[in-house]
């Protein structure tokens, strides 16, 4: 569901657990961890005040553009989209904005939500949301001033999508709302399944036109740092909208929406304020500072090894562990030389000794080592070939195989098994911690067949909206890009990240920026497919496709770890891998 938000054993993903399904509380996992409970206890005490450390920024403030995990954690505390997720739902998500499950017609062209009466926009607006701000949401995402990165792939076959975003017509024509409680999808082709699972993400919360129009006019849009909120806590601004508890890179302050009515809402919402502190680059430190502090939990990253260790084994009552269901990987650009070449990328991969990059990052303990790029408990997964892989013999030695690299490289066209080309390969990664140390293990990799490379080291968010999610800026490799589902359905991690389609020039995740027409179309018709056991075999054969044109290396199937002060009471969203903030409370 989205690029995974951990630096370090962290999941566009938190960092979550060590086993492949949820046990109780306090159950085994490994070394002691704390599971998870199959129900949570969702009871807490009113009040107080929560922080959050993390290492970076969310990729965008503003939900309409935002695809990343950590950006999530504050969007679904923030903001009531169609549809969203409870902290024990997996399956189904739960009606949110919406008064109950959508109905489908017309055999699966339309689909028909009614949603809530009296859900009020924060200050300024101060208003009741409408379908028609749900509808604006929704429109403004298609538009490049928003950039979103999903809804080409989900809800791009809305009648009247493509005018729309070429400028031919002023809305989309198959988004009615006839009152306003009523919002009416209509679709060129079924695609029901995608179409309602993006119901449940943050671009389904209303937007109101009249006062954020003349923010989206700009390019990039700054509705970010003006929005308003339907969820109980709001980002905290001023009396003119103005996001003053936003400064990127440095901090963002989650106060009370003084509008939220907790009557109508499934969310407990128990804390006064959440401050989440970015900027915290040694996360060795600030993993300490938590575990031995008040009032903290982690946000964007995990903890590294050493302290993860130490967790198990003397803390874990403060380790809060659920599975991620999330892949991480090092996405190789298939547009530059010579990644263009596909056995090139076979013999990048065949060398590259994945079962380092697994220790770097804790080793068994926080995942398996990947081999495509379906993850465990997403249907198709055991079709395409589950833990033991798809059969391709460039992925088989997950400790890497020398001899098969200098093959391939041969087949690429270099006698001697090595690259004797001229071109210096641009590597991006992640600055500090377990992330640095994957981008330095993929360096070394490259310098294995004679490949020349550069690496930069920037900070996680800027990784990913200036540099790998950018086609333009043509980065060769980026060691530090993982992705999870969006809901339950294959389509979500193979159609955002690989299909030529959604390549996109802003928030892309295509990062291999793949584009492979037979596999392409292969998707198309798979997204209609409404059999699950059908859907399930066509989806594991675009994986094995996908695999084969070796687009990246991937490493680990993650877990992920959260970690809290003994006074907080967590709550994980096993959904959405995270800390669910609307949930926890201070003891």
């Amino acid at each position: 569901m989205r690029r995974l938000k951990g630096v370090v054993t962290a999941g566009l993903l938190t960092a979550l657990a060590v086993t492949a399904t949820a046990c109780g509380g306090g159950s085994a996992g490994t070394a002691g961890q704390n599971m998870v409970a199959a129900t949570q206890d969702l009871s807490g005490k009113q009040g107080g005040t929560l922080t959050m450390l993390a290492s970076g920024d969310v990729d965008y403030i503003d939900a309409g553009a935002a695809y990343y995990q950590f950006s999530y954690m504050v969007h679904y505390a923030t903001q009531r989209s169609l549809y969203s997720w409870a902290p024990d739902t997996t399956k189904i998500p739960t009606p949110d904005l919406a008064t109950g499950q959508p109905t489908i017609t017309n055999g699966g062209k339309t689909v028909t939500v009614t949603i809530r009466d009296d859900i009020k926009f924060s200050p300024p607006v101060n208003r009741i949301a409408t379908t028609a701000d749900v509808k604006y949401a929704i429109e403004r995402a298609f538009k490049p001033n928003v950039a979103n990165g999903y809804v080409g792939a989900y809800m791009g076959n809305l009648v009247g999508a493509t005018e729309f975003t070429d400028g031919k017509a002023s809305g989309i024509s198959g988004i009615e709302t006839p009152n306003a409680t009523t919002i009416i999808f209509k679709l060129t082709k079924a695609t029901t399944n995608s179409l309602i699972g993006a119901l449940a993400l943050p671009v389904s919360a209303p937007v109101p036109a009249e006062y954020a129009k003349k923010f989206d006019a700009v390019n990039p849009s700054t509705y970010g740092q003006h929005q308003v909120a339907t969820g109980p806590y709001m980002v905290k601004n001023d009396a003119q909208g103005n996001a003053i508890g936003y400064e990127a890179t440095r901090g963002i302050d989650l106060v009370r929406n003084p509008n939220w009515v907790a009557a109508t809402d499934y969310r407990k919402a128990y804390l006064d304020e959440v401050k989440i502190k970015e900027g915290n680059s040694d996360v060795t430190v600030a993993s300490n500072q938590i575990v031995s502090g008040q009032s903290s939990i982690n946000g964007d990253f995990g903890p590294p090894p050493a302290v993860l260790q130490k967790l198990y084994t003397t803390k874990s009552t403060q380790l809060i562990g659920a599975p991620s269901g999330g892949i991480r990987y090092i996405s190789l650009n298939t547009t530059v030389k010579p990644l263009d070449n596909i056995n090139v990328r076979k013999a990048v991969i065949a060398v590259s000794d994945r079962v380092a990059m697994l220790k770097a990052r804790g080793g068994a303990v926080v995942g398996k080592v990947a081999n495509h790029f379906l993850v465990p408990g997403v249907p198709g997964f055991e079709q395409a070939g589950g833990y033991k892989g798809t059969g391709a013999d460039f992925m088989a030695t997950p400790g890497g195989n020398p001899a098969l690299a200098a093959s391939y490289m041969k087949k690429a066209g270099y006698p001697s098994g090595k690259y004797t080309g001229s071109e210096t390969l641009q590597i991006v990664g992640t600055s500090g911690g377990t992330a640095q140390k994957i981008a330095e293990i993929t360096q070394a990799q490259f310098a294995k067949l004679g490949i020349k490379t550069k690496l930069i080291l920037v900070t996680q968010d800027a990784m990913y909206t200036q540099f790998c999610n950018v086609p333009k800026k043509a980065v060769a490799i980026c060691p530090n890009v993982g992705w999870l589902k969006d809901f339950n359905d294959a389509q979500t991690i193979l159609d955002p990240t690989f299909n030529g389609n959604n390549i996109v020039p802003e928030n892309n995740s295509n990062w291999p920026v793949l584009n492979v027409p037979s596999i392409n179309k292969s998707m198309a018709a798979a997204a209609l497919i409404t059999d699950p056991t059908a859907a399930a075999e066509s989806w594991a054969q675009i994986d094995q496709a996908i695999t084969a044109q070796a687009p990246a290396i991937p490493w680990v199937w993650d877990n992920t770890e959260n970690i809290a002060s003994s006074n907080v009471k967590g709550v994980v969203n096993k959904f959405n891998s995270s800390w669910d903030i609307s949930f926890i409370s201070i003891k």
